[in-house]
């Protein structure tokens, strides 16, 4: 009953909510909120003591950080979405039939939204800000190894709803614990959509277990395909941009694909990633060319283990091809249908990749690190959807609604 209750403030507060004109005050105001120093200094200490009782090697830890640059950050894409046109009331498709019917196809939110996520305390300002400016109400239910954090971040935001007089149950943080994960999954009557932000473990667990609808969040196994015509220059950069600029991240590079004839500039270009100390596991083409040229202590044989593996880490697979054809059979094969990229100038090649490859992004001669909301104009994002129906990719403003068709008519009835 305790749950019925908090999942029926939610959905009342969403039916309710009406003050769509007070939403990018509201946005503006708690992005400002988020980097006044007693704010900010709040939540970085409530930030420390997440910190503080994880493994600094556990591959969570920097998802789980926050920093003065971080909040940041995050207070500019909230910023970002208040610029951003309503999504709502928009009309989709219209028509108006032989019969004099005027039908209208118009966007409206989803309702309530439920997240499940673990150590990203970003994604709490995230949902909230994409939630209320798409008129849903949000119900999170964040891992344990973020409650200090995540009870900080939503006792901001509620504060902030109450000083425009917004009801504060258009978010709510439940306890993080399994019976609240169970509970959610199984809100029928109160929770529209669920969306899983985490490990694959966790997103397994929600579509196998939920009673409502889920959006899958998948896990990112991303491949870069370094091609015959590759430039060495752009390779060099994209390969250690997608892998090192944050590894935790879904979006970081997995699996470098090598075509053969690269395979005597590969320790060169793989020296960015040497200086950060990344593992590379190598079959065996490609560790008879990184011998001797990458450091020993990194290097280590490739095992079918090291396909299809999502690192989350300072380490990374190659598999070395002889026609992009092996190098679109490996994706196919080992692909999460996160994000992929191809290195080439070969336009036939780089148009080959792009149609043949399935995937939510796809990339020609640019990082794979781009795939992210803000990044795609879309101000923040709920969270990168692999599956293909409702919403794929980044998904912003305009994935958190859905639509009713509105007819007007005189009279009609029908024969």
């Amino acid at each position: 009953m305790k749950y019925q209750d908090i999942f029926s403030k939610a959905r009342e507060a969403s039916r309710s909510f009406d003050k769509y004109d007070q939403v990018d005050e509201l946005l503006k105001y708690l992005a400002q909120q988020l980097v006044e120093t007693d704010n900010y200094s709040s939540l970085l200490a409530a930030n420390q003591k997440d910190l503080d009782r994880m493994d600094m090697s556990d591959p969570k830890y920097d998802r789980l950080k926050l920093t003065s640059k971080r909040i940041a950050d995050i207070a500019a894409d909230m910023r970002h979405v208040a610029t951003l046109p309503s999504p709502l009331g928009r009309i989709l498709e219209q028509q108006i039939r032989p019969n004099g019917l005027n039908i209208s196809k118009i966007s409206v939110p989803l309702g309530v939204v439920g997240i499940v996520y673990e150590a990203r305390p970003n994604v709490t300002f995230d949902v909230f800000s994409l939630c209320i400016k798409s008129g849903n109400a949000c119900v999170l239910k964040g891992g344990s190894d973020a409650q200090y954090s995540n009870d900080a971040a939503v006792a901001l935001i509620q504060s902030a709803l109450e000083k425009y007089h917004i009801n504060p149950a258009m978010i709510i943080l439940l306890p993080p614990d399994k019976e609240a994960t169970t509970a959610l999954l199984n809100a029928r009557e109160y929770v529209d959509v669920v969306i899983p932000r985490g490990s694959q473990g966790l997103i397994d667990y929600v579509r196998e277990n939920a009673k409502i609808p889920v959006i899958e969040t998948g896990a990112g196994i991303v491949h870069v395909y370094y091609d015959k015509s590759g430039n060495f220059d752009k390779a060099t950069k994209i390969i250690n941009n997608s892998k090192t600029r944050r590894v935790s991240v879904c979006n970081a590079l997995d699996c470098l694909i090598v075509h053969s004839s690269r395979l005597i500039d590969l320790s060169r270009a793989l020296n960015p990633l040497a200086d950060a100390n990344v593992v590379v596991y190598a079959d065996e083409r490609a560790m008879q060319a990184l011998l001797g040229h990458y450091p020993a202590d990194l290097l280590k044989p490739a095992d079918e283990n090291s396909y299809g593996t999502e690192f989350l880490d300072y380490k990374m697979s190659i598999k070395t091809v002889d026609h992009i054809e092996e190098a679109l059979e490996h994706i196919s094969r080992y692909s999460s249908r996160h994000s992929e990229a191809i290195i080439s100038e070969d336009a036939a090649n780089i148009e080959l990749f792009i149609n043949r490859v399935d995937a939510a992004a796809v990339y020609a001669n640019a990082s794979t690190a781009f795939t992210d909301g803000a990044q795609f104009g879309l101000g923040a994002e709920i969270g990168i959807s692999t599956q293909k129906l409702h919403a794929r990719g980044p998904m912003g403003l305009n994935e958190l609604t859905s639509y009713k068709w509105v007819v007007r008519g005189d009279g009609q009835i029908r024969e």
